[in-house]
């Protein structure tokens, strides 16, 4: 199927390695132009360059702290400036979940709270304004919001809040935003192999005193799937979103988990 992304132009934030990297890696594979930002230079150098070669599509970096209002403006700036133009809008930069011990109620710390919501929910929010006049004067856009499926469950009072928070922000996005052609949608994603994942599976392992092979094994118990689902498997929803032919997809959340849990969605 042609997804009809040759020629587009795409910003991706938390670009520069996991979900954010596949993400790029997958659209800049189907013709589209992409700048990636993160907040460490030589990452996101690395990246691009690494991208640029793999794909033959440009791949620009742009250092942006999407906690900062004015360092948002400034990658918009650059990202239009090199690209002509924006079509797609990928929120992947917030802090990653699941990596350390979840803090019991009385060990959430407002500070933890404030940078959590600043980055992942006023972050995404921040792209999006100043992303959406430049969708809204050409008629079409996509906005692809991660979050995750601390959304659909407990267990994490934070991760929870702030992914419910995301879902929200994208349908309140997409009924604006809709009437002028551009779609707003958001991705949960469970348990992701990414470059970190090899770390967490041996710290698990001598914590548990049992083999590697035996916590994945584990971990790939958690969905239907019983696999750990890689970043690419979601890089691979984000551009069927993010392609003019998802039309049908406006302000809904696409879990894409592996089938975790076993709540029934209609």
């Amino acid at each position: 199927m042609d997804l009809k992304l040759l020629g587009k132009r795409a910003i991706v934030t938390g670009g520069s390695r996991g979900i954010g990297k596949a993400i790029a890696r997958i659209l800049a594979e189907e013709g589209v132009s992409v700048v990636i930002s993160a907040r460490g230079k030589e990452a996101l150098d690395q990246t691009a360059d690494e991208l640029t070669n793999e794909t033959g599509s440009i791949v620009a970096g742009v250092v942006a702290d999407t906690g900062s209002d004015d360092s948002v403006r400034n990658l918009i700036a650059e990202a239009k400036a090199i690209l002509g133009g924006v079509d797609i809008l990928v929120n992947c930069a917030a802090r990653p979940g699941g990596q350390s011990t979840v803090p019991t109620l009385a060990g959430v710390t407002t500070e933890e709270f404030n940078d959590h919501m600043n980055v992942k929910v006023m972050g995404y929010l921040r792209c999006a304004r100043e992303v959406a006049p430049l969708m809204t004067e050409q008629g079409w856009g996509r906005i692809i919001n991660i979050s995750g499926l601390a959304s659909r469950s407990t267990g994490t009072v934070v991760g929870s809040m702030r992914n419910v928070a995301v879902s929200a922000m994208t349908k309140n996005l997409a009924d604006e935003l809709g009437p002028h052609g551009v779609n707003v949608t958001v991705i949960h994603p469970g348990l992701t192999r990414t470059e970190a994942t090899e770390g967490v599976i041996a710290k698990r392992a001598a914590a548990e005193g049992i083999s590697e092979d035996e916590v994945e094994s584990k971990m790939a118990q958690r969905n239907s799937s019983r696999t750990i689902i890689d970043s690419s498997d979601i890089a691979y929803v984000v551009a069927m979103l993010a392609s003019p032919l998802s039309i049908a997809i406006n302000g809904d959340g696409i879990a894409a988990g592996g089938g975790v849990g076993s709540a029934i969605y209609y």
